[in-house]
């Protein structure tokens, strides 16, 4: 198989026979062999029945439904273990993005030699204050921390290798850094393309300014987890040797000074450097605990699910 779509949704029952005929158009003008996964997360509204509709009349078209709202993360997870494309082509339901760029994606990455290609939205038509604004300031601080050199991290319009899918883990928030995951497992081809950006046609998006607080949680988590995920007793170790380190220069000076410069001065314990010392040193210590405690969890930790699966559709 040629090409699979993985699309994510919340309540976009509205978008979703336009989006479907619109995908399938530009797939058989192409003659690709595709199929289309919808993930349901948990909607309200009736975006089950018509995944459902559409999976009956069309084969290539599958679902997945969430007991609940788990996230696009998850969303995403769950889809990418049910594809069988050379190339997986993922992509927003609410219309936004566009099909049209799925060939040359796709030869991108059979062609080019990439092994993921991000969308960048260059021309946006979102509002400048509340999204244009804080995702350029959130894409700044995401090139500098991860080291990968892309415009736009959260674009929902991704091509990837199908080896690149099968072996990333996206849990938690973590879809806006999948190309940071990815440079992380050792996928260092990573490509961007400009790529249209249209006006949402039906009901109103799913993310508000907390998406930005919470992506930049996630960055500080996705940075300290690609270096010391494998090894935390290197950051916490260095930071309680360092503490400790501290607490002892200070407990030697006092016990140099009381001894032999100035025996009759003031108490050990009435002089500040004495907390200092015994501060740090505490610290330091607990650090050293934290860092062995995420060792054991780390070497004990089993892998459990993140999101309940009600039922699909054509898998």
């Amino acid at each position: 198989m040629n090409i699979s779509v993985v699309i994510p949704l919340l309540n976009e029952q509205e978008s979703l026979n336009e989006l479907y005929d619109w995908i399938a158009k530009v797939m058989q003008s192409n003659h690709f062999s595709y199929e289309i996964i919808f993930i349901d997360d948990g909607s309200t509204d009736d975006s089950w029945s018509t995944i459902e509709s559409l999976s009956q009349s069309d084969s290539n078209v599958k679902g997945i439904r969430f007991f609940k709202n788990y996230g696009k993360s998850q969303a995403l997870h769950a889809g990418f273990k049910e594809t069988l494309g050379d190339v997986v082509i993922t992509m927003d339901a609410d219309l936004q993005d566009n099909p049209e760029e799925i060939p040359e994606l796709y030869n991108m990455i059979t062609k080019e030699g990439f092994q993921l290609v991000s969308g960048w939205k260059k021309k946006r038509y979102d509002s400048v204050i509340s999204k244009n604004l804080p995702s350029k300031l959130f894409n700044w601080a995401a090139r500098r921390t991860s080291g990968v050199k892309l415009n736009d991290f959260n674009c929902g319009l991704k091509a990837y290798h199908k080896s690149v899918v099968k072996n990333i883990n996206v849990y938690g928030e973590m879809h806006r850094y999948i190309p940071v995951l990815a440079k992380n497992a050792g996928f260092d081809k990573i490509g961007e393309k400009v790529v249209l950006h249209q006006a949402r046609k039906y009901g109103k998006t799913k993310f508000g300014m907390e998406r930005f607080i919470n992506g930049f949680l996630d960055l500080i988590s996705i940075w300290f987890l690609s270096r010391f995920g494998k090894r935390p007793m290197h950051f916490f170790g260095a930071l309680g040797a360092l503490m400790v380190f501290i607490g002892f220069c200070f407990a030697a000076y006092l016990g140099i000074d009381k001894l032999f410069i100035n025996p009759a001065g003031r108490l050990i314990t009435q002089r500040p450097q004495f907390y200092i010392s015994l501060t740090t040193m505490i610290i330091g210590s607990q650090f050293f605990i934290a860092g062995f405690l995420g060792e054991i969890i780390l070497k004990s930790k089993e892998d459990k699910n993140r999101y309940t699966i009600k039922e699909k559709s054509n898998l």
